[in-house]
């Protein structure tokens, strides 16, 4: 969590590689790969914020993904500073 915005990530999510980020009341999936929104809304600045979260962090995302469709725990990501 950074933000307000809350980031989830589910082991049972299918592909592509997402993540889910809630935000006062708004909910989106967003793409690790490129940091954009592609299911639901984020407000403006919330998404910037998401994005900017997603080029420090990808490769994190990345290997989170793959140990969450083997099942195993996710390592935490520092949020944004």
């Amino acid at each position: 969590m950074f933000y307000g915005i809350v980031i989830q990530m589910f082991i049972n999510d299918h592909p592509p590689p997402r993540f889910h980020a809630l935000y006062a009341g708004y909910r989106a999936k967003v793409s690790i790969e490129t940091g954009l929104v592609i299911a639901g809304k984020l407000p403006p600045h919330a998404s910037r914020l998401v994005r900017r979260w997603v080029e420090i962090h990808r490769a994190e995302l990345a290997a989170n993904w793959h140990r969450a469709r083997i099942m195993l725990p996710l390592d935490p990501i520092l949020p944004l500073p």
